[in-house]
């Protein structure tokens, strides 16, 4: 059963009524561009295949009632006390679509809110840096956006996930996981300006290639609202402030021996990961719009070693996920996501995806850790209305 039939399942469990449709949106893996996003640069993730789904059925009265396949209680709220609701926190998953209603109304003050049953079933993995929270923002905000009538076009649903996850559940991302989740593109990254917010489909190939992407979820599991995230996230505007810049977009590789000269060295190298990191995006850009993906891998690797020893969020698992796919014959690696746990992905010849698989998993098994989970995944389309 795929996560609409899920989806579809449980709603039958919160209601007699027919559901209004039922709507589905893609968590992403990021090719590279990691923590540029809140600091105005640039990303280049894409949509993958595994998709969270909301089923919808409308109510009679003002409340909206959400469960998922991960929770075991429904949580609801009446849309009269959403506000304080959202307000007073500890809502845990269901911050997310009910963080999405709130931020709906309020970008869209012409809709036409309604009580909603919502059931959601997802099949991105939890924590692992694929971002299944915006998977759950952008089949709930898709969803909403229809059923309330609000007429909001895909980035500015992206903007309405990304007020839910900032505000409502408190994370402080920027706004790439939301983008990528509602403008992916079949067998293309997004490459995303954070600061316009302008978007253009990159073409991967990487079947036509003879490549695929594995990922590596380790199972430690990382969370945005947690401290090093906000620590990171604080070091950049620490820089970006010592240089009287709106942001780190702002400095160029150019400015780097000026940095070293002014900042500590903690804020220093938090600020070189973010100037190189940029860099990277454009040149993997350029190299896949003139090369083709096999031209990237250099610079994949090249992205975990700065998010390793500057920027300071791998962990061990990470780190032997990435020398074992290298040494089992990947063309690239990376830790990918916000860090800290979650997954690593590898650039690697489709024909040594199984071997691959077993090394990692040999890997692990040699160094005491928890059995990872490696599959591969596929550029796919964004969010949608699935029935």
């Amino acid at each position: 059963m795929t996560a609409v039939d899920d989806a579809r399942a449980l709603l039958a469990t919160l209601t007699d009524a027919d559901p209004v449709g039922v709507w589905s949106a893609p968590g992403r893996a990021n090719l590279i561009g990691e923590h540029t996003d809140y600091n105005e640069g640039f990303v280049l993730p894409f949509a993958i295949a595994q998709r969270t789904a909301a089923a919808v059925a409308v109510r009679s009265d003002d409340v909206i009632r959400v469960r998922s396949t991960f929770a075991d209680e429904a949580v609801e709220v009446r849309l009269s006390e959403l506000d304080a609701r959202i307000a007073a926190g500890g809502l845990d998953w269901a911050g997310y679509p009910l963080g999405v209603a709130w931020a709906l109304r309020a970008a869209a003050p012409d809709a036409t809110p309604r009580g909603v049953d919502i059931a959601l079933a997802s099949e991105v993995p939890v924590g692992a840096g694929l971002s299944s929270s915006a998977a759950i923002e952008g089949a709930v905000a898709s969803a909403l956006n229809d059923v309330w009538g609000a007429g909001l076009d895909a980035v500015a649903l992206a903007r309405v996930g990304r007020t839910a996850e900032n505000d409502a559940v408190g994370a402080p991302t920027g706004i790439m996981d939301q983008m990528a989740s509602m403008l992916g593109v079949a067998d293309a990254a997004t490459f995303l300006d954070c600061r316009t917010l302008e978007t253009r489909p990159v073409a991967l190939g990487f079947a036509e290639a003879g490549l695929a992407i594995l990922v590596v979820d380790t199972l430690v599991e990382h969370a945005h609202s947690s401290g090093g995230y906000r620590e990171r996230r604080a070091s950049c505007e620490k820089g970006a402030a010592a240089f009287g810049v709106p942001a780190l977009r702002d400095l160029t590789v150019d400015d780097l021996p000026r940095a070293a000269e002014i900042l500590d060295d903690v804020t220093f190298r938090r600020v070189r990961h973010i100037v190189t990191e940029n860099q990277r995006v454009l040149d993997t850009v350029d190299a896949l719009d003139a090369d083709g993906p096999r031209a990237i891998g250099d610079l994949l690797t090249a992205s975990h070693a700065s998010m390793r020893d500057d920027f300071e969020i791998s962990v061990p698992e990470l780190d032997l996920a990435v020398d074992t796919a290298l040494t089992a014959g990947a063309l690239g690696a990376r830790m990918t996501g916000g860090g800290f746990g979650g997954a690593a992905i590898a650039l690697i010849p489709a024909d040594l995806v199984p071997a691959a698989t077993d090394a990692v998993h040999a890997a692990f098994t040699a160094s005491g850790f928890r059995a990872p989970n490696v599959f591969t995944v596929t550029p796919s389309q964004g969010a949608r209305r699935d029935a």
